[in-house]
């Protein structure tokens, strides 16, 4: 009986073994594909504070907090199963997917510019008076999900490329431990940027001078923050969507864009010395957000001028 008992022991110690082994190979596969996707998780982070500025601050959480149930929806229901699926049956396709929601993610940056520019504005803004605010709250809620799904879908696709040759169990794990923690990470910061503003007022009410100081440097920083994120999320937007479109043209076999890219970043990191790796990403990351920029100004002026989709004459 005792020899039975430590049998029985030991074989729940190989398992657990085993166990701890195989959570720290997906926390260590996870890590490798997480890094893989800093870029576009900083755009994510990047875009979303734009969907609450401007709006009710007793909103701002709680929209947040939809959002970010919208993001783990996108990856875990939506985005989960189906790079799984794809990568088991039809791989060739993920490729094809890409490039729909990086030219989406083209458009809606191209947009942003030419609105900026003095073009006709499509949809309500911030700018507008806002006669429904709970229905322009769902509209702002669901046009930050409907960026995210396509943000979220280049990160699940980047880390899947790093865990293909994984088993299918595998694969999952890392996928869902990497959607997790990159929502986690990226609307939690967000939570906190958009609410810096009220840390700000309540630290300026404070009785001590420091605090009044860091609150009122965090009132006059918070609205030049916003200003700034607002750019860069409008920049991420064509800079991602550019690169998802030339990358994924590669893949299908035609290098019209990414072959003078790579060309010109490989020309600048030669003859930039030390800079150069800095240099070389920077010229790639223009040139991606140009080719964006082109494709979805391309794709607005077919959307509203020639088939007359979001036109005021089409209302």
């Amino acid at each position: 009986m005792p020899s039975g008992l430590v049998a029985l022991l030991d074989d729940i110690s190989v398992i657990a073994k085993a166990a701890s082994a195989s959570i720290d190979d997906v926390a260590l596969a996870a890590g490798k594909a997480g890094t893989k996707t800093a870029g576009v998780v900083i755009d994510d982070a990047a875009v979303t504070p734009s969907y609450v500025t401007g709006l009710s601050p007793a909103r701002e959480l709680p929209i947040i907090w939809k959002i970010t149930l919208g993001s783990l929806r996108n990856k875990l229901i939506i985005l989960l199963p189906a790079a799984l699926l794809l990568s088991e049956f039809l791989p060739q396709a993920i490729v094809w997917l890409l490039l729909v929601g990086g030219a989406f993610l083209a458009y809606e940056g191209a947009e942003k510019v030419m609105e900026k520019l003095g073009f006709a504005k499509h949809g309500a803004t911030l700018e507008d008076e806002i006669a429904d605010p709970v229905a322009f709250e769902k509209q702002r809620v669901a046009g930050a999900i409907r960026t995210d799904l396509i943000l979220s879908a280049e990160i699940m696709a980047i880390a899947l490329a790093e865990v293909a040759a994984e088993s299918l169990a595998m694969r999952a794990a890392v996928l869902a431990l990497v959607a997790v923690v990159v929502t986690v990470a990226v609307y939690g910061a967000v939570g906190l940027i958009v609410k810096l503003d009220d840390i700000g007022l309540a630290l300026a009410r404070r009785p001590s001078s420091a605090a009044q100081g860091t609150g009122r440097f965090l009132l006059r920083f918070v609205p030049q923050l916003l200003a700034v994120l607002s750019i860069i999320g409008t920049i991420a937007m064509l800079w991602v969507g550019g690169h998802i479109v030339v990358d994924s043209l590669h893949k299908l076999g035609w290098d019209g864009f990414y072959g003078p890219i790579h060309a010109a970043e490989h020309w600048v990191h030669a003859g930039a010395g030390a800079a150069g790796g800095v240099l070389g990403w920077l010229t790639a990351t223009v040139l991606s957000a140009l080719v964006g920029l082109a494709l979805g100004a391309a794709i607005a002026f077919a959307l509203h001028k020639v088939l007359g989709v979001g036109s005021a004459e089409s209302h």
